[in-house]
């Protein structure tokens, strides 16, 4: 069944099994509750959310089947008795492999003494954590050296799921753990060891289990041994396990889900653009977006440049606010939200005590607070992740990119996507602005320099003359400084421009001249030495004015001197309608 949940805002689905309401105190989990519709104490309810287990959803299902299984009686009426007398032959029975160890068989006294210290009251699954905690502390320096190599399987398997012959073969197996050798074993009992880790029997401190935690992965799975789930459940409790116990955020990222880890330290990045190089903006770009905006061509041919446009849109965009007063990134990835988490609920662990008042960052995204014994988690919603918003944002850029740099292959406008054009022609429009200011040649005079300049002139002319012609020159400057008269301003070079310059808004008038002068034949020399101007500066702010209608270089310079570029001569002159002399 589907139900739509207004809290998180998010479709959820849900069944009912009819296997029996104990099991919710047998195998007690997030994902498992109460019937949603059906009535009766033999009906459960199940959420099929991220933390679902399959396993156990796959276990209570067959579970269901076998407990629906068809029932009935057979009543005979009538059975008359057969002819004769059958005499039956003594048939010898081969012994049986006895479960339990017979009366007098040897059983170690500490096994004995554990399984004593079993205490059971209500059959929930708390009650067995605890059993659980208190046998094992009691086991934790326990040796064995009885092998045992039977097949064994149990959902939260436990000591006291255990017959004495698996018990010392389980104790003898974690004798060789202990010392460095993982031989191969049922994958239930391996998780009996995962177990005490988690409960911190056998260790000292929270950093050894999960220390032996890397060891065992090392040893036991990376070897082929245990069973599909075993690798992901393992990487779970590490995580949930460091948290409850406050270890280091970088030591508990190494065992987070690489696919949510990767989300959340794109989410950061685009959070604060600013402090992030365009590269990290633009892979954390396609996390959302889509790997398709990896192999555009304003990528594949652009280069650079085009990851730093891509980049430059999110960058504003991410500060440009909608109607509604959010900005970019809450309008395309909404706020954190804080939900109930249940750290190694699908594990036998033993909380002795509640938990302290915790603030855990796991990263810039996600962290988990505890507040009177209960944990929070604290992330951003799956549903906004990879929103219709971002994605449309991106693929107008895209489309309005491939145009602005001619890459071709260019992609079809989409009507729901034009609220997006005004954020990427602003980018543009900033970036034309930055190439001309920085095609200006840029001179700096400073006066107190000037003035020192002058008087050092001044004292090494004055230490080479003598003092006769130090008079006369005193002499000659008094009447040169009482003959002077004001000079005219030099005159102005006025550029003869037409009125087509207005179809290249990024060019000066002066700019025009001297493109004016090179179509006519004529020497840029005078204009440039007038100006002072260097000849690349002015042929590069030439070329990148023309570079949006003719899409290559104009003018070609070697650095002394400027000429057209023959073949685009009567391109230059349609653009301008023609240059007068």
């Amino acid at each position: 069944m589907r139900q739509w949940d207004s809290e998180s805002g998010r479709e959820i689905q849900r069944c009912d099994l009819k296997c029996g309401q104990q099991v919710l105190y047998e195998q007690p989990a997030s994902f498992l509750s109460k019937p949603y519709r059906m009535k009766g104490p033999k009906w459960i309810g199940v959420a099929f959310e991220d933390t679902t287990n399959a396993e156990v959803i796959y276990h209570l299902f067959d579970q269901a089947v076998r407990s629906d299984a068809a029932q009935g009686y057979t009543v005979v009426l009538h059975n008359p008795a057969t002819q004769g007398t059958v005499v039956y032959a003594d048939t010898p029975l081969a012994p049986s492999d006895k479960a339990f160890p017979a009366i007098g068989e040897n059983i170690p006294p500490k096994i004995y003494e554990m399984r004593k210290l079993y205490v059971c009251k209500d059959w929930s699954f708390p009650e067995k954590c605890e059993n659980f905690y208190r046998q094992g502390k009691f086991m934790e320096d326990y040796e064995d050296d009885a092998p045992w190599s039977g097949e064994f399987k149990r959902y939260f398997p436990t000591y006291h799921d255990l017959n004495v012959r698996q018990l010392r073969g389980y104790f003898t197996w974690r004798t060789q753990v202990r010392k460095g050798t993982f031989p191969p074993v049922a994958t239930s009992l391996a998780y009996i060891y995962v177990y005490e880790l988690l409960n911190g029997i056998g260790t000292s401190s929270p950093e050894e289990s999960l220390r032996k935690m890397k060891e065992f992965e090392t040893g036991f799975l990376d070897a082929g041994q245990g069973d599909a789930g075993m690798r992901k459940n393992l990487h779970r409790w590490m995580l949930e396990f460091a948290v409850l116990h406050g270890l280091p955020p970088e030591e508990a990222r190494r065992y987070t889900d690489p696919a949510l880890l990767e989300q959340d330290l794109s989410l950061g990045i685009l959070q604060n653009p600013e402090e992030a190089s365009d590269e990290q903006v633009f892979s954390a770009v396609c996390v959302f977006a889509g790997p398709k905006l990896a192999e555009s061509p304003v990528v594949k041919k652009g280069g650079a440049q085009g990851i730093h446009l891509f980049a430059s849109v999110w960058r504003h965009a991410r500060k440009t606010c909608t109607s509604d007063g959010k900005d970019g990134f809450t309008a395309c990835f909404g706020e954190p939200k804080a939900r109930p988490w249940n750290p190694l609920s699908n594990a036998v662990y033993w909380k002795k005590t509640p938990s302290e008042d915790i603030e855990y960052q796991l990263d810039a995204c996600r962290s988990y607070h505890c507040r009177d014994g209960e944990w929070w988690e604290e992330k951003y919603a799956t549903l906004y992740l990879g929103k219709e918003r971002f994605c449309a944002l991106f693929h107008e850029t895209d489309r309005r990119l491939r145009k602005h740099m001619k890459t071709g292959h260019y992609l079809r406008e989409k009507p729901e996507e034009e609220w997006a054009g005004p954020l990427v022609e602003a980018v543009l429009e900033a970036e034309r602005t930055a190439a001309l200011e920085a095609a200006k040649p840029k001179i700096t005079i400073d006066p107190a320099q000037l003035e020192k300049i002058r008087m050092d002139a001044l004292l090494t002319r004055d230490s080479l003359l003598t003092e006769e012609e130090l008079a006369e020159v005193s002499d000659e400057e008094n009447t040169l400084f009482s003959k002077e008269e004001p000079q005219p301003e030099p005159e102005e070079i006025s550029p003869n421009v037409s009125a087509a310059d207005s179809v290249l808004p990024g060019l000066d008038g002066s700019y025009l001249h001297l493109l004016h002068v090179l179509l006519q034949g004529g020497s840029p020399e005078p204009i440039l030495q007038a100006h002072k101007w260097m000849p690349s500066v002015v042929a590069d702010a030439i070329n990148e004015a023309f570079f949006e209608e003719i899409g290559d270089s104009v003018l070609a310079c070697d650095g002394e001197t400027i000429h057209v570029v023959e073949e685009y001569r009567e391109d230059i002159l349609g653009l301008l309608g023609g240059i007068s002399g």
